[in-house]
């Protein structure tokens, strides 16, 4: 004959389904990525012992300041992130948690997504190269312009690859720094006719520029709201839709004169 069992013991006896599954939950492996704040390079200078730009075909001028394109870091499409991971990351200002469909293509092979990865920088190359010559007026069969950044794939750094090419050929267009020698960082894609475009993951890369010394941050329009989120002090956020206007707020920056937006 089976004997009754008290309340206390059907309460224990019916918790340890549910201790099992959250046991197994909190190690499963889930579909986010965990993002922070990656590495940081001058496209005025040199990348591992690399110059980032390198022109022919056109005098060159000699620069100071910086243009730093800013990137995040991200587990990668195949490392097991658990419930822990996520919940122990959630609060902190200084990681993201992100449906990894966001930062991979879904069930493209981590070679896939590194081939995905390295097209998208060299046409973000190609067009910030022709945005860039356009914006000058050269033709690009008499100015070649090679951009060389080890590492590094994807579109985001196409309007600060392009901001470099004319600071090294023009500058401000009076002779003077288009940084106006200041650490300048920034991120966003942009197309051959000049138009910048959101990226993602700007609230990290405000983080990774201010760590690495930039005062000021360029920002796509669009992304303004997620810029200032977590912006750090000291760093000043200035919110740009088309190369015209990137280089426009620079100058007045530089000059003191003029309106320079503001998120």
């Amino acid at each position: 004959m089976l004997s009754r069992l008290t309340r206390s013991q059907a309460v224990a006896i019916c918790a340890l389904p549910v201790v099992a599954l959250l046991a197994t939950a909190a190690f499963a492996p889930l579909p986010f990525s965990v993002a922070q704040p990656g590495m940081t390079a001058n496209v005025l200078g040199a990348n591992k012992g690399t110059q980032v730009i390198t022109i022919s075909g056109a005098p060159t001028r000699k620069t100071s300041g910086q243009l730093r394109m800013t990137t995040i870091e991200a587990t990668g499409p195949n490392a097991q992130v658990s419930l822990g991971d996520v919940l122990g990351n959630w609060f902190r200002t200084d990681r993201a948690v992100m449906p990894r469909d966001a930062v991979y293509p879904s069930g493209d092979s981590l070679k896939e997504i590194e081939r995905h990865n390295a097209e998208q920088m060299q046409q973000s190359q190609d067009a910030a190269t022709r945005a860039a010559l356009k914006y000058l007026d050269l033709s690009g069969d008499k100015v070649k312009v090679r951009l060389s950044l080890a590492d590094v794939g994807g579109p985001s750094a196409g309007l600060l690859f392009t901001l470099g090419i004319i600071d090294k050929l023009d500058g401000d267009g009076s002779g003077g720094d288009l940084t106006g020698g200041r650490d300048i960082a920034g991120t966003g894609t942009i197309d051959a006719a000049g138009k910048v475009g959101p990226v993602g993951g700007v609230a990290l890369k405000t983080q990774a520029a201010r760590r690495d010394g930039a005062t000021v941050f360029l920002v796509p329009k669009a992304e303004c709201s997620d810029a200032k989120a977590e912006l750090p002090k000291g760093l000043r956020l200035i919110p740009v839709t088309t190369l015209k206007g990137a280089v426009d707020s620079l100058v007045a920056l530089e000059k003191g004169k003029g309106p320079v937006p503001v998120c």
